[in-house]
Formats: structure tokens, sequence, C-alpha cells
């Protein structure tokens, strides 16, 4: 008797593993795994601006550094050519190397090579209108990326409070039966959209801080051009 019970439990127990209604066999679907992705989507449409402020940012960030080192790049010796074009007389040469060398400094170079005959001072300015000129170039792009930098976390905050609009409204049209299902779409959106927005804002506020400073070592270059050619011209003549 004992026997014929412990056959009919084994074959039930077989049966209902087949059938998939075993509860220990059967398998459990577990909760869905947070990503990067799926926390931009939960975001909204803030993320989207937030997607295209930080492709804007990269952007900068990448053809400025690219342009400012290219303008760092000099020839070391550049001064010294310089000093004996000048002093053989040969303004012509010395205008054609500032051209070939093509930076910041050898056009500034060239502008007081053109002033040569008028007073220093004349000479000075002109060099000094071409550094604000060429500085203005190197900047190009910069008070983006500050604006960036700045609005960004603001533009995530915004998210913030629409989000949370979003939850206080789904909460009053839900009356008493209030589910936290309704509220975790505005809370997902309030949370996600500030932290999108510090991460965006960080970064450029990283990025703009380091292309100020190659272009303050161009622009310190660049003075320090300017100081040798004007002691070149105060040099005394033999």
């Amino acid at each position: 008797m004992m026997l014929n019970t412990m056959l009919l439990l084994a074959q039930s127990t077989m049966a209902d593993t087949v059938a998939g209604e075993n509860p220990v066999l059967t398998p459990v679907v577990g909760p869905e795994e947070m990503n990067l992705w799926t926390m931009a989507l939960k975001g909204g449409w803030i993320m989207i601006v937030l997607a295209v402020l930080s492709v804007i940012c990269f952007y900068i960030l990448f053809e400025r550094n690219f342009v400012i080192r290219k303008a760092a790049q000099e020839d070391p010796l550049f001064m010294d050519k310089i000093r004996d074009y000048i002093r053989s007389g040969e303004t012509k040469a010395a205008i054609s190397y500032c051209r070939g060398v093509n930076s910041p400094s050898a056009r500034m170079i060239e502008k007081g090579i053109t002033r040569l005959g008028h007073p220093v001072q004349d000479v000075q300015a002109a060099i000094e209108n071409v550094g604000n000129i060429e500085v203005a170039k190197l900047e190009k792009g910069l008070t983006i990326m500050a604006t960036i930098a700045s609005g960004a976390p603001m533009i995530g905050f915004l998210g913030t409070v629409t989000g949370m609009v979003r939850a206080f409204f789904e909460m009053a049209n839900a009356g008493n039966n209030i589910d936290i299902t309704l509220l975790s779409g505005g809370i997902y959106e309030a949370m996600i959209t500030t932290v999108g927005g510090l991460i965006v804002g960080i970064i450029a506020m990283f990025a703009y801080n380091y292309l100020v400073t190659l272009v303050d070592g161009v622009v310190n270059k660049m003075e320090a051009k300017t100081m040798a050619f004007m002691d070149l011209l105060n040099e005394p003549t033999c």
C-alpha cells in the first residue's frame, strides 16, 4: 500500500514538472535590469535636449583642441630668423617667412614688419590689434561651451520640476486608488533628468577650463613674440 502511494506521488510530480506546473522548477522572471539606455528613455524629452547639448560640447572640445594645439606649434628659431631678416634689410623675405609659418604669432609679427618705419607706438598698436583678432579666433565656441556648462544643470532641474508635476497630476487623478506604479514615471523623469543635466554640465565645465588653459598658453607665446619683436626694433643700430 505504501509503495503504491509513493509511486503515485512520483508520477504526479513528474507530470507536473513536464506540464510546467511545479512552482519549484518553473523559472521566475526577474525584475528589469537598469542601464544607461533605459534610464535615458525614462527621462523624457528633456534627455533629448541634454543629448544634443552633449554632442555640441564634444564637437567644440575636439575641434578647438585640434585648432589651438596647431596654433601652439611653432618654429623655436622663428624670432632668430626674423631678427636676421630685419637686420639684413630683407623685409619681403621676412614677410614671406611669416606667411609660410601661418600661426597667430607669425601673423602678428608680419603686421609689425609691414609697419616698419612708423613710430614704435603705431607698430605696437597694429600688432596688438592683430593679436586681439587672433585670440578671438582661438576662443571661438568657448562661449557656447560655457553656456552649456551653466545651462545643462538648469535644464535638468526643469526636468525635475516637470517630472514631479506629472507625478502629482497622476496622483490627483488616481483618487483613492493610488498605486506606486502610477507615480514611477514622473519620479523617474524627475531624478534622471537631474542626473543627466549634472553630468553634461560637469563635462562641459571641465572641457571649457581645459580649452581656456590651452588658449592662455598660446596667448603667452604671442606676448613673448611681441616683446621680442619690440626689443628688436628698439635695439641700437651700429
